[in-house]
């Protein structure tokens, strides 16, 4: 089907499947969406990789009316709130790159707690995403009095090297 366009495809899938498929896109859920003409699209000779294309397609479509999910907060007064939230102390604030076919790279900003030991999600940066977690990174571990660790701030790695307690 290579030589067949993401329009194309799309006409082929039944009415309903596209009416659901652009209900997943319109909340941004790429990933519902991509199954939903996955599996429907399989049986009319469609893969994933044809899947994500169409999909694609259709966020290029509706662009603006895709009610996007929120960005993490970055401020240190949020931030500060979300960490104190959790449980056991914070022993140190870490920034971890990772990446999937969705969203590329992003970095996720990570609470490491003790007692219990634990790693904590406080935020995941999209946008311009190794200056802003180190900036937020940096100021949260200063304002809690603990170390900060970014292995590579200047390269997306998600093998780069993780804090050691």
């Amino acid at each position: 089907m290579s030589d067949i366009t993401p329009a194309d495809r799309w006409a082929l899938l039944p009415a309903g499947i596209r009416e659901q498929a652009d209900g997943y896109v319109l909340q941004d859920a790429r990933m519902r969406a991509i199954r939903v003409v996955f599996e429907a699209g399989r049986a009319r000779g469609m893969g994933l990789h044809d899947a994500q294309l169409v999909v694609h397609e259709r966020y290029l479509r509706y662009g603006g009316r895709i009610a996007r999910t929120p960005r993490s907060p970055l401020d240190l007064e949020s931030l500060a709130a979300r960490a104190a939230g959790l449980p056991g102390r914070v022993v140190a604030v870490e920034a971890v790159w990772d990446g999937d076919t969705v969203h590329d790279w992003f970095v996720d900003l990570l609470a490491v707690t003790a007692e219990p030991a634990g790693e904590h999600r406080l935020a995941t940066i999209h946008t311009d995403p190794a200056a802003a977690a180190d900036r937020a990174g940096r100021a949260l571990a200063a304002h809690l009095a603990v170390p900060f660790h970014f292995a590579s701030p200047d390269t997306p790695d998600d093998e780069a090297p993780r804090r050691r307690p």
